[in-house]
This record gives C-alpha cells, structure tokens and sequence, in this order.
C-alpha cells in the first residue's frame, strides 16, 4: 500500500483546521476536534494521520471486494 501524499492543512485563528489534499479541502475541523488532530498530527506521521481523519485512505480490502460475486455486474 503506497504511503498518503498530498495532504497539507492550515490552523486557523479561530480555531478551526483546514484540511487540503492536493489544494482541494477534505474537511474542515473545530472545537476538541481540532484540538486532538493538531496533538496528533505533531506526534505522528502528519499524511497518515491527516489521511485517517479524511478517510480518504486504502483500508487493504479493495481487492477481495472487487472480486466479490455481489459486484460483479
């Protein structure tokens, strides 16, 4: 599985994250929300972790779910 690019986000003066991939906003996070993301991201890998909080990552299941006899159309 290839390592989460793309991503960047910008804090706010109120508080508030932006989260970007690829110079297109993913969400917008605020209040405790945001508070744990900024935590988290300073402690761990900022793309995996903004990846995570967007969802936008692969979960390892793409394949068997293809092949899956309910899908195929």
């Amino acid at each position: 599985m290839p390592r989460p690019q793309g991503f960047t986000y910008e804090h706010h003066s109120d508080d508030t994250v932006t989260i970007t991939h690829n110079t297109r906003p993913a969400t917008t996070l605020r209040g405790p929300r945001a508070a744990q993301f900024l935590t988290e991201v300073e402690s761990g890998d900022p793309q995996l972790v903004m990846a995570r909080w967007t969802g936008n990552y692969k979960r390892g299941n793409e394949r068997t779910a293809r092949n899956h006899p309910r899908n195929s159309r």
